[in-house]
């Protein structure tokens, strides 16, 4: 049973995947939002090609538990993800994912311009492991 994990942005989604025991998260790639159908083909290839049971979104409440407008938009975009690919979306609150990614980085000594390459990916492996961990 695969997961997958999704950073949802602005511009960007970032994808990880489980291994196919559910233990640990992996980074896949980068969706850049252009065109929602565009977008919306590249998650179903993913979905087919990693054989995903299941989606966590990454749910971006405020610091004080309150939802705001992002939390608003990531809610829609659970239910289109629901309806679009007939998977189960939980969402899962992604407060200091970014923090955690920013800091994972940094640690690994990446320059400036490759942590902002791959920020977003990391944010969904920690979104996703965080997931995982609490199964």
């Amino acid at each position: 049973m695969r997961i997958m994990g999704l950073d949802l942005g602005e511009k960007t989604i970032g994808v990880a995947m489980s291994d196919p025991l559910g233990i640990t998260a992996q980074g896949v790639e980068v969706i850049r939002r252009t065109k929602k159908e565009k977008e919306r083909e590249e998650l179903a290839r993913l979905i087919r090609e990693y054989e995903v049971d299941e989606i966590v979104l990454g749910y971006p409440k405020n610091m004080n538990g309150t939802l705001g407008e992002r939390a608003k938009l990531t809610e829609v975009f659970a239910e289109e993800l629901r309806e679009g690919y007939l998977l189960p979306v939980k969402l899962w609150d992604e407060r200091l994912s970014t923090i955690g990614a920013q800091r994972a980085l940094l640690e690994a000594d990446l320059s400036r311009a490759k942590r902002k390459k791959v920020i977003d990916k990391m944010a969904a492996v920690f979104i996703l492991q965080g997931y995982l961990n609490s199964k």
